[in-house]
Parts: structure tokens; sequence; C-alpha cells
């Protein structure tokens, strides 16, 4: 039994066929919105390079730029053919290809459902890529006249102004490494060598951050020396006080930042998914519709549609058996290719001559 049988007339077959070739022209344009985003997102993440670990996250990208090119090209050819199904004549050209257009169709929008999918679930790589390349930049961002490095500081600088964010996790991250290169500090001053001296690495260690830390929101002059310190400033009290620093790590101000633009393409993806299904279940009704009208010869007779000739279990039956009689052919052409004694005359038993007589008993005889 027809799974999701329709009856079509010749003139809901015509409507239907000119709608599908409105809907995969809007479905090209979908697609080059796919493109668009993957390419959005890629600039967006080339952007904060520098602070982001080694790691693959550029594979949701290049895969929305990939599914948004093949969708422009198979709408493309899906308008042409709905367009060519309005005179079922010239639906004869297409007959052959639509079983197999449809079934490339409908594993494209599988890809486009896993598309979706790696939008979301795109966090924890990316936390984890963050973690590792703001500790990097963070590290080396004393190292400005170091070769390589020392564009890092600005980088660093820029980061958390923009995103109004301090340190990795929090403002006490700057306290655990030097961020002060060693050829600003005054070696002759007994305060900068005990410090070095009283650290085991060897490193200048205080309790202070980077001028771009500063909450420039804040009334009160920004304090970035001697935070811990109370005695350090007047009426202050660090434990207690809402200090006038950002308190978001730039980790959280980044992942939130991404998380947004990968949920809002992640609903933008999985929306096509359906709008693309929808195309690709109309198209099945015309191709199905198409043929009944074929095996009717009649171009204005009623026919039916349906998605499946046959029920769900049916088809996978049949389809399970296509594939086990294939296995089957395939074990008998590797079991024949593979014996060498196939076809092999036998050498037990020679024929010689007449009465099976070996030529020399033969000569002798004569």
């Amino acid at each position: 039994m027809a799974v999701l049988r329709v009856k079509f007339t010749k003139t809901k077959r015509d409507k239907l066929a000119q709608v599908l070739w409105i809907l995969n022209w809007i479905s090209v344009v979908t697609g080059a919105i796919l493109f668009s985003l993957g390419i959005f997102l890629k600039v967006e993440l080339h952007k904060q390079r520098e602070v982001m670990a080694e790691r693959d996250i550029q594979y949701v990208p290049n895969m929305l730029i990939a599914v948004g090119l093949i969708a422009c090209a198979i709408n493309f050819l899906g308008g042409k053919i709905c367009y060519d199904c309005v005179d079922t004549t010239k639906f004869l050209r297409w007959k052959l290809i639509m079983l197999p257009y449809i079934i490339c169709t409908f594993f494209f929008t599988f890809c486009v459902l896993v598309g979706a999918l790696m939008c979301y679930c795109m966090h924890g790589e990316l936390e984890e890529s963050l973690n590792l390349g703001l500790t990097e930049a963070m590290r080396f961002y004393k190292d400005t006249d170091t070769p390589g490095r020392c564009f890092l500081k600005r980088t660093v600088d820029m980061l958390q102004v923009q995103f109004q964010c301090c340190g990795n996790n929090g403002y006490k991250d700057w306290f655990q490494i030097q961020w002060i290169s060693n050829r600003y500090l005054d070696m002759s001053q007994k305060q900068v060598v005990d410090r070095l001296r009283s650290n085991v690495d060897g490193k200048y260690l205080l309790d202070g951050v980077p001028f771009s830390c500063c909450n420039f929101n804040s009334p009160r002059p920004c304090i970035q020396q001697q935070i811990t310190n109370n005695s350090a400033h007047f009426n202050y009290e660090h434990q207690t006080e809402e200090l006038n620093l950002w308190m978001k790590g730039c980790q959280q101000a980044l992942l939130e930042y991404y998380t947004n633009i990968m949920q809002s393409i992640g609903l933008t993806v999985l929306i096509t998914w359906l709008f693309e299904l929808s195309v690709l279940t109309g198209v099945r009704y015309l191709q199905t519709s198409l043929e009944n009208v074929l095996r009717q010869e009649d171009p204005n007779s009623e026919s039916d549609g349906w998605l499946l000739e046959n029920s769900f279990m049916e088809t996978a039956r049949s389809n399970l058996n296509i594939i086990k009689s294939l296995g089957k052919g395939n074990q008998i052409d590797t079991a024949g290719n593979g014996d060498p004694n196939i076809n092999v005359p036998s050498t037990s038993k020679a024929h010689y001559g007449p009465d099976n007589v070996p030529p020399k008993q033969i000569t002798e005889a004569s």
C-alpha cells in the first residue's frame, strides 16, 4: 500500500510544478545565504585566531560553505526539472534522472541537518581552543621585542577593551604570570630584585593587571596596581567593594559571543533544512504522479502520487533483499576469481593419441 497517496488532476499537477519551480529558486537563494553564513563565521573565527589554539574548529564554516554551494547547484537543476514538468512530453527527458536526483537530494538534506547540529555541538571544542590560546597569549604578553610575539600585547589589550573582559577566567589570572618585560624593570631597586628572588622561577609577579582591564564606566580612577593592598588606596576594600575592572574573563566573553553566532546560524540552517525537505517532498509527488500519467497514456487524466509506493516495512525489506543479493553476487564473483584451479585442465590423465597410447608406443608398434 502506497504511503501518503494523493490524487492529482492535470491542473493540480501543473500548479504543483509551477510552485516547485518558484520554491527551487528560493532554495537557490537560501543556498547563497548558507554560503554567506559560512564565510561570515570563517572570518569571525579568523579574527581571533591569535588567541585560539590550533584546533580543528574550521570544519563548521567549511561545511556551511560546501552545503551552500551544493544547494545552489541542486536547486538550480531542480528548478529546471520542475519548469519542464509542466509539459508532460518534456517530462520524458527527465524521467530517468528524477529518481536519482531525488535520492541525491535526500542525502543532501541530511547533510544540511548535520550542519545545523554541528553548529550546536561546537561549544566544547571552541571552549578548549580559547582556553589554551588565551593562556598562551597572556604568557607571551610581555614579549614585545620578540619576533613572532610582539603583536600579542596589542591583540590582548584590544580584546579586553572590545569584549570588556580581563584575563582568561578573570582578572586574577594576571597575578600568576609575569606580564611586564624585564627590560622595563629597574634592577637597581631592592624591591624589584627581592620580588624576582622570592619567586622560584625568577618571575616578577604582582597583584596588578594591564590598563586594558580597567572598566571605563567606573566613576573612580582605575586601580590596576596593588589591587589586593587596601592600605595603598584611600577608602578601598578589595574584598567587599566592586572593583573598577572588568570582572568577566575573556574566555567566557568570547565563548558567549561565538555561541550566540552559532545558535543563530544553527537556527537558520535548521529552517533551511525544513524548507528543503518540503521542496523534496513536492518533487517526489510530482515525479510519481507524472510517471502514473505515462502509464495511463493520457496526459489529461487524473493520477496518483505518493512518497513511497509500498509501506515503510515493505520498502525497507525489499531494499535489504537487494543489498543481500548484491553481497552474495560479489561473494560468488570473488570466489570464482580467487580459485586458480578453475577452468584449468587436469594433467592426471593425459590424452596422447588413439586409444590413449603415448606417441612413443605408437611409433614402436608401427
